[in-house]
């Protein structure tokens, strides 16, 4: 039996104790494939490793795992995301979203590379390896300024995310429209494009092309 099949058949048969229990699929996830799994990280630190890393550990193992697709820089290759940048750009009409123009927290960035980077070989890095590239990026995005400037645990809270401010609960309240939904024949009047896809490039510049 091949990997991929026996990694198939072990998805297939894992379940959670409330499906092995009660419906019958599968047997228990035993401690260790939850704690595999348990990988996440909150705003607030928890979850995190124990580990450390500076922006200048980091800059190698960003050329080496991670420039070819982000750049350099952190411009961003063809179409892959560009991660530094963008300052200022969030209410223009084509925002630029850099881990420093746009997301809210570190945990954010370290959790993401975390749990899948580098592309295609996701969870490779060790812990200190992704504090090193987490303390790189925000070096690169100008959030710490000293490059020996050591992340960990201990530390993760001192570091300021630029839009942190621009993220908050929606606290609206869910409308639902009355009676029973139109699944036929819905139109309310005739059709019209009201906006195009200029960002995605998907929107044809003439008629005719």
């Amino acid at each position: 039996m091949s990997k991929w099949v026996k990694s198939l058949a072990l998805v297939a048969f894992v379940a959670t104790p409330l499906a092995a229990a009660d419906l019958g699929l599968g047997r228990p996830a035993t401690e260790a494939e939850i704690t595999a799994w348990d990988i996440d990280v909150r705003p607030d630190g928890q979850g995190l490793p124990e580990g450390q890393g500076t922006a200048a550990d980091g800059e190698e193992i960003y050329n080496d795992q991670c420039a070819y697709c982000h750049g350099v820089f952190g411009e961003g290759e063809d179409r892959w995301p560009q991660l530094a940048g963008g300052e200022g750009s969030l209410a223009d009409e084509t925002p630029i979203k850099t881990v420093g123009s746009y997301w809210p927290y570190v945990s954010t960035v370290f959790d993401y590379v975390h749990r899948a980077m580098p592309f295609g070989y996701a969870q490779s890095l060790s812990d200190d390896e992704v504090y090193a590239l987490t303390a790189y990026i925000l070096y690169m995005n100008d959030i710490i300024e000293d490059e020996e400037f050591v992340l960990s645990k201990a530390s993760f809270g001192e570091v300021e995310m630029p839009n942190e401010s621009g993220f908050f609960p929606d606290d609206r309240e869910a409308e639902y429209a009355a009676g029973e939904p139109c699944m036929t024949d819905c139109t309310n009047g005739p059709m019209a494009v009201t906006m195009r896809a200029r960002v995605l490039d998907v929107t044809p510049e003439t008629e005719e092309q």
